[in-house]
């Protein structure tokens, strides 16, 4: 169930100069931005209706609508159809480590969701049997997720692995991190290649993420091998990039 809708205390904006020089959709926006900075507005927070808004402040909604879009572009605000606007969840800061979203979510303290879309016993294709070190045709397991902090979608898991894991229960895959699984039946990840990268979202993509069509998402493509150097894990992962950001070090040799 929706939360109730944040209302602001007016005296944040009683300081607009309606006349002035700045365009009163920024004034708005920097005062929202500032509440948000200051946890007037608090994380998950649902944010009052645009004419609500505007009634209170005398200010028309088209202006208010398009302080709140600046606020959006800006990856502080996130419309979710059915629920409202509301104040982004913190960004998953992920460091360019062999670990899992599930506990990445964890370890920042956010709570999170497994949507398992799809879990089938497929065939190698010329590209996962490359990936995979198996032969074209060889049986693995596609399991495709969608993995929520929070309630809000955050990314599409797509991973396939080798024929020895087709047994991995959907129970387990809907209430488990993958690499917990994999580690209690014993396998140890040592090394992985990844690639990361950008691109439009996909009009399924978009619905299931809770983007605007076309919008922006952050891909990762990963192969996982054990410390005997055997791949386990073919993954493309896409995130939405307001919520989400890799991090990493780098070094001077």
């Amino acid at each position: 169930m929706a939360q109730p809708e944040h209302t602001l205390p007016v005296e944040l904006f009683i300081d607009l100069e309606r006349s002035g020089p700045v365009p009163l959709y920024h004034q708005v926006a920097k005062r929202l931005e500032q509440a948000i900075y200051d946890e007037v507005l608090p994380s998950g927070a649902r944010l009052e209706n645009e004419v609500s808004l505007g009634q209170r402040l005398g200010i028309s909604r088209p202006t208010i609508r398009r302080a709140i879009q600046e606020l959006v572009d800006k990856g502080l605000l996130v419309r979710r159809r059915g629920v409202g606007t509301q104040v982004v969840h913190g960004k998953v800061n992920r460091n360019v480590d062999l670990t899992s979203l599930f506990e990445d979510l964890q370890r920042t303290g956010q709570k999170p969701e497994t949507e398992l879309l799809s879990a089938e016993i497929e065939t190698a294709n010329d590209t996962v049997a490359e990936a995979l070190g198996v032969e074209v045709g060889s049986e693995v397991l596609h399991i495709t997720r969608l993995r929520k902090a929070d309630g809000a979608p955050i990314a599409i898991l797509d991973n396939i692995l080798p024929a020895d894991f087709t047994d991995l229960s959907t129970d387990a895959l809907k209430t488990h991190a993958l690499y917990q699984l994999l580690r209690a039946r014993g396998v140890t990840l040592r090394v992985a290649k990844q690639r990361i990268g950008a691109r439009e979202a996909t009009a399924s993509e978009s619905e299931l993420l809770d983007i605007r069509k076309g919008g922006a998402l952050l891909t990762m493509e990963r192969t996982a091998f054990d410390s005997s150097g055997r791949a386990i894990e073919y993954g493309q992962h896409i995130y939405r990039p307001e919520l989400y950001q890799f991090e990493m070090t780098l070094v001077d040799r």
